[in-house]
């Protein structure tokens, strides 16, 4: 009798511990450390958050609202509820595919040539001499701190046909010649103002990229070249897993900016030749059109790609900072 009681209890046991181990591994234990960090992380951040969500709460709800109507500012009194009417309108023109794919194609390649340039600068940036690196900071600067229009109109004016000055300085390349007019074909415009947005934002990349390498243990680069590792091997397997969240940063903001493109655009092409981006095109229907239902709801569609890319970039890099120290 005792050994039968002493095998179902063994076996009560056995089972409770396999039923109650997958439910321990899921719920990790986090680390003092981890908690002060996030505790920190939400008093720096939760006033700018507060005020954020204050100033931009109001307009979006506002627009999801403006959405659901078929509201003509030329016509106010004819305002009717006609629930995701707007949507099916502007998800069956292809004018709003076309315009998300010129935005994703800017989107992309801007930020494709932004991260190896900004990594570049990053890198020189770091090795400089300390008395040059204010020097080289400041420098890099300059660009970002221009006003996004100024910008836009000098890079327009310097590839103008009849103002700018790049058909005669470069006719000597393959392609370009005095009579060539950028902006009267649809990749060569894009080519200006993929240009214009890589020239101006890749030192933003650059300053979010330089606080990662600082964040990256000298002492591993070190061993790993003592024990015979290439250039190329470190930056591998020591510094770029070490800048996993700087680049996760500066990958999802720009991201969200080079797909709110606008100024550019406005600016250089005003949309033609096959350029409208998405915010043009919902400040066409707006502003131009006068029409807030259509033109919310593709400010709503708009707002719902920014929160597709945020969580898709998230889900890609995957940043556990505690996991990377270590902890669980």
């Amino acid at each position: 009798m005792s050994t039968e009681i002493t095998g179902a209890t063994a076996g009560t046991t056995e089972r409770a511990t396999r039923g109650a181990g997958p439910e321990r591994r899921s719920k990790p234990v986090r680390s003092d450390r981890a908690r002060a960090e996030a505790r920190l992380g939400w008093l720096l951040a939760g006033p700018a958050f507060v005020v954020m969500l204050a100033v931009t709460a109001y307009p979006i709800l506002q627009a999801v609202y403006d959405s659901l109507f078929r509201y003509r500012l030329t016509a106010p009194d004819d305002r009717a509820f006609v629930g995701l009417g707007n949507y099916g309108v502007v998800l069956g023109d292809p004018v709003f595919w076309q315009s998300l794919g010129v935005t994703t194609v800017i989107m992309v390649i801007t930020v494709a040539i932004e991260l190896v340039l900004g990594f570049a600068l990053a890198l020189v940036m770091h090795r400089a001499i300390t008395r040059l690196r204010g020097l080289l900071r400041t420098a890099i600067l300059v660009p970002y701190g221009i006003i996004t229009v100024v910008s836009a109109f000098a890079w327009f004016y310097a590839f103008d046909i009849s103002s700018g000055y790049v058909n005669s300085w470069f006719d000597w390349v393959p392609g370009i010649s005095e009579d060539l007019n950028w902006f009267a074909g649809r990749g060569t415009s894009l080519f200006v103002i993929i240009a214009s947005e890589v020239w101006k934002t890749t030192p933003f990349i650059s300053l979010l990229l330089l606080a990662g390498l600082a964040q990256v243990p000298g002492d591993l680069e070190e061993a790993a070249q003592v024990d015979g590792a290439t250039w190329w091997q470190r930056m591998k397997r020591v510094v770029l897993p070490n800048m996993k969240a700087a680049i996760m940063v500066a990958v999802l903001f720009r991201a969200l900016d080079a797909f709110r493109i606008f100024d550019n655009v406005f600016i250089m092409t005003n949309g033609a030749n096959g350029t409208t981006v998405l915010s043009l095109l919902a400040y066409r229907t707006s502003i131009g059109r006068l029409e807030i239902g259509l033109g919310s709801a593709i400010s709503v569609l708009l707002f719902a790609c920014v929160i597709v890319i945020c969580f898709v970039a998230i889900k890609i890099f995957k940043v556990d900072l505690a996991g990377a120290r270590g902890e669980k």
